[in-house]
C-alpha cells in the first residue's frame, strides 16, 4: 500500500509531465493559430478566428495525446483502443468549446481582435481552463488507472 508521501509526489511528477507536454501542446496551438490568424497582419483565417483555434487546437490535441501516453500515463495499463481514442476526441471537444469560448467572449462580446488580445484570451485564458479539465478528464477516462479501470467495468455493468 502506498503511502500519503508517496500518492502526493506521484501526482506532483504525473502533473509536472502533464504540464511539460501541455507546453508543447500550447507552443503547437500558437503557433498554428497565428499563422492562420495573423500571417502577415491578416492570414488567411482572419476573419474566421474561430475555425484558426480549431484547427489549431486539433494539432496541438495529436502532439499531447502522444505525449500523454507516451510519457505522463505511460504506467498505465491496458493498450489503446478505439474507445479510449474516441473519449480522447470527445474529451478534446469540450475542451475546444472552452477554449472556444474564451476566444469567442473576447472577439465577440469586447470587440478586441489584436493578436495580443487574441492571445491572451484564446490561448492563455483557454488553454488554462482547458488544462485543467484536460489533466482531471484524461487521467480518469481517457488513461484509467487499474482501480478507475475497474471502477468503470463494473459501472458498466450495473
Amino acid at each position: 500500500m502506498e503511502t500519503a508521501a508517496e500518492r502526493i509526489v506521484g501526482h506532483l511528477r504525473r502533473g509536472g509531465s502533464f504540464l511539460v507536454v501541455g507546453g508543447i501542446g500550447f507552443v503547437v496551438d500558437a503557433l498554428v493559430y497565428n499563422a492562420l490568424v495573423f500571417w502577415g497582419g491578416h492570414g488567411p483565417l482572419f476573419a474566421l478566428p474561430l475555425v484558426g483555434k480549431v484547427i489549431a487546437v486539433a494539432s496541438a490535441s495529436v502532439v499531447t495525446y502522444f505525449g500523454s501516453r507516451l510519457w505522463t500515463y505511460r504506467d498505465r495499463s491496458g493498450g489503446q483502443t478505439l474507445r479510449s481514442f474516441l473519449v480522447f476526441a470527445l474529451l478534446n471537444v469540450i475542451a475546444i468549446v472552452l477554449q472556444l469560448g474564451c476566444l469567442a467572449v473576447s472577439r465577440y462580446l469586447l470587440h478586441l481582435d489584436s493578436p495580443l488580445a487574441d492571445n491572451v484570451s484564446g490561448t492563455l485564458v483557454g488553454q488554462a481552463v482547458a488544462t485543467v479539465f484536460r489533466y482531471v478528464a484524461y487521467g480518469r477516462f481517457v488513461f484509467p488507472d487499474d482501480e478507475d479501470a475497474a471502477d468503470e467495468a463494473v459501472a458498466d455493468v450495473v
